[in-house]
């Protein structure tokens, strides 16, 4: 950095934040936009994107314009950064018309350092007029692969911001992002004319994540075992295909003790803001959502996020599990998967209304998905691979910990292409399965398909080993699933070698699920274990207090102070303000407001 702008931005890092230094890149971007550049930014979530536009916003001169879709949760965001001491503010259809008279009135006299925006007001004549009279100090467009058509969350009011560019050429802008593939990062650049900004990818890798895929046999039932045996009080969310799936879902859990929320896009709105509300501001609640939530969520205590559907691609996946852990403590991304999210998913691709070019990017992104569920190798590998990142064999993934055995299946894959061949490709998995382990049930037997040659010939192997086996052909490409009404299997030119024998097939060897076992150290509270019995007693103290206090401030309990800070306070033991001081996450504005508190409830306990 140049020293002025250096120091300068150091000094609100460490005074405003209460951070003693910079992580990673942030001191580069931060320093790059400060000084005018233009920036677009990958780093995962958790990774401090926030910073990386709010220090050169109050480096520099004006307001800082932030262009956010997360209209539910900029009233959070704002109330975060009053509690450091910025002066920050939104614009968005919730407010008075009084209120948003006075707040336009605020950027026009640069009475803020901050203002948050949803891309629908930005682009109105009215709102776009307020910046071109006020002085803005810089753009910053948060959740940039929303810019995306080929991405997971496209929103096409992004599409127009490159209007920015054109309205305010002088006015630096910071695009970030938690997620883009090469793809999507070339297009987040196009659309919102950044092609001359300097991009800055952090690793994707998210070691205190473990990643773990289960066999789907009664997922409800494998989530709860899950949750029980590993996460009993936790903060977690689970992530389902309907909103049926989520309220059934949230209610099972509610129904064995387990506090669960619903949250999906068919819910009234207030009732939808209210659950997520709860979710922020209250500790051991579970979130059961559709996609529709998770985007902007920066609660940093969830402590585990689970897949009870396959997700339609690796960067929806990794968007989702990142809302795990991102205080940086161990916490878990598990997923239950099955056959029937393989054919759901590719019905879902043929029957959309998409052109072929697009149907065929689907298809490409729900290969790399498949190809992670069903990799014999590191699962982190895999995912860091699909975002151009090579690493080794992370040690902490399912298949790491217990790596899965592969074997010789050309022969019982040749089997299954026999049956689904001989019945004349118009039956779905279940029917054949029935047929390839000699099962005579009524329709088998209706359609004489226990005269079959191939009738029997798998009756060695279980109707899950056959799913699993299915399951893997169709991730393979040699076997497509119809999307008529019976959902056939049908098989594609690529079987032909393998059952010519031309082509010998490798598989996963079927597991049988194993039901979690009841971690010995409670698995619910991974912050506490470092601590020693005096140190665990003031961070529980500390912790009480903190509720007591977001309460009555009514801001989410995260937003006075992380876990992570509680706890080094409970290590530090600080018994005056200048001990406090240099706690990490412990500011100025917070001192001001906190200090006296803290230090009285450490000088009684030590």
């Amino acid at each position: 950095m140049t020293s002025d702008i250096e120091q300068r931005a150091l000094q609100i890092l460490q005074t405003v934040f209460g951070y003693p230094a910079f992580r990673g890149q942030q001191a580069d971007i931060v320093e790059h936009v400060a000084s005018g550049g233009d920036a677009l930014v990958l780093m995962p979530t958790g990774g401090g994107k926030s910073l990386c536009y709010q220090i050169p916003a109050l480096v520099r001169d004006g307001v800082g314009v932030v262009v956010s879709p997360l209209i539910a949760l900029m009233q959070d965001q704002v109330d975060a950064l009053a509690e450091v001491g910025v002066r920050a503010a939104f614009l968005n259809s919730t407010q008075t018309f009084e209120e948003t008279l006075r707040i336009e009135r605020m950027v026009r006299t640069g009475e803020l350092d901050l203002v948050y925006v949803a891309p629908e007001r930005l682009m109105t004549p009215r709102c776009l007029e307020l910046f071109e009279s006020a002085h803005i100090s810089l753009f910053a467009i948060d959740e940039a692969h929303c810019v995306s058509q080929w991405g997971h969350d496209f929103r096409p009011e992004y599409i127009r911001l490159s209007i920015l560019h054109e309205r305010f050429p002088h006015v630096p802008r910071i695009a970030l992002t938690a997620t883009a593939d090469q793809l999507t990062r070339a297009e987040i650049a196009q659309r919102l004319q950044l092609e001359e900004a300097r991009q800055f990818v952090s690793s994707f890798d998210r070691p205190n994540i473990r990643y773990s895929i289960v066999e789907k046999t009664n997922g409800r039932k494998q989530l709860l075992d899950f949750i029980s045996a590993e996460h009993p009080g936790d903060s977690g969310i689970v992530y389902c295909l309907s909103r049926k799936k989520v309220e059934e879902t949230a209610e099972f859990l509610n129904e064995n003790g387990i506090r669960a929320l619903p949250y999906h896009a068919g819910m009234e709105y207030s009732l939808r803001a209210d659950n997520q509300a709860r979710f922020l501001r209250e500790d051991n609640i579970v979130m059961v959502a559709t996609i529709a939530f998770g985007m902007g969520i920066d609660k940093p205590d969830v402590r585990f996020v689970c897949h009870l559907d396959l997700p339609k691609s690796l960067e929806g996946y990794y968007q989702e599990t990142g809302r795990a852990g991102r205080d940086g403590l161990p916490s878990n991304a598990w997923m239950a998967y099955g056959l029937q999210d393989v054919v759901l998913q590719r019905r879902m691709i043929d029957e959309s209304e998409a052109d072929e070019n697009f149907k065929r990017v689907l298809s490409s992104k729900l290969d790399a998905m498949l190809g992670l569920c069903e990799t014999l190798s590191c699962r982190r590998m895999r995912l860091l691979e699909y975002f151009g990142e090579r690493s080794g064999p992370c040690g902490n993934c399912d298949t790491c910990l217990i790596p899965p055995t592969s074997f010789d299946a050309t022969v019982p894959v040749q089997k299954l292409l026999s049956a689904i061949y001989r019945v004349d490709q118009r039956f779905a998995a279940g029917h054949v399965i029935d047929v390839l382990r000699g099962v005579s049930s009524e329709r088998i037997v209706q359609w004489h398909h226990d005269k079959l040659t191939v009738f029997g010939v798998g009756a060695e192997r279980g109707e899950q080993e056959w799913r699993a086996i299915v399951r893997q052909t169709i991730a393979l490409g040699l076997v497509t699933v119809d999307h008529d009404a019976f959902s056939s299997l049908k098989l594609t030119e690529a079987a032909r070698p393998v059952l010519k024998g031309e082509q010998k097939v490798q598989l996963r060897q079927y597991q049988k699920p194993v039901k979690p076992k009841r971690t010995s150290t409670p698995r619910g509270s991974y912050e506490e274990v470092e601590l020693s019995t005096s140190e665990q007693a003031i961070f529980d103290k500390l912790r009480w207090w903190r509720v007591e206090t977001a309460r009555a401030h009514g801001v989410p309990a995260y937003v006075v102070f992380q876990d992570a800070t509680l706890r080094e306070i409970a290590k530090v033991k600080p018994v005056s303000l200048d001990q406090l001081r240099g706690v990490s996450g412990v500011g100025e504005k917070k001192l001001t407001s906190y200090g006296d508190e803290i230090v009285g409830i450490i000088s009684e306990m030590v």
